[in-house]
């Protein structure tokens, strides 16, 4: 069974920056598209990022732009998100999830599409 792990979650001041990591232990990760979401207190979860196993990304959550870059590790098994500026407003539980499916997928915003939910990562962004 795949079972994603993100980690780097921590607390943070506004304007700080994180990366977060999310990865399969035993599994060659380039085979899925891998989305990143999150999820704050009663809200419901929200896509942020997601990145395709041929390395297209797109940005769901980035306000102002240029605040979240996702990327592919070097070793193609570890998906990155880069915070950057952090805001109060992004404190949540951040996790990710593979596209359903393998090979050459495109990225949705819905959970939906996705399975296989790591148990995500804290961030907590003081003022």
């Amino acid at each position: 069974q795949l079972e994603l792990v993100e980690s780097g979650g921590d607390l943070v001041q506004a304007g700080g920056s994180l990366r977060l990591s999310c990865a399969a232990p035993g599994f060659h990760l380039v085979l899925y598209t891998i989305g990143w979401f999150r999820q704050a207190p009663g809200k419901e979860r929200e896509a942020v990022a997601c990145i395709t196993n041929n390395g297209r990304a797109t940005n769901y959550v980035d306000s102002p732009k240029g605040r979240f870059t996702i990327s592919w590790g070097d070793d193609k098994n570890t998906v990155y998100l880069q915070l950057s500026g952090l805001k109060p407003e992004d404190t949540g539980t951040y996790y990710c999830a593979r596209r359903l499916g393998i090979g050459p997928t495109t990225c949705v915003s819905e959970s939906s599409g996705f399975g296989s939910w790591g148990r995500g990562t804290q961030v907590t962004v003081s003022s």
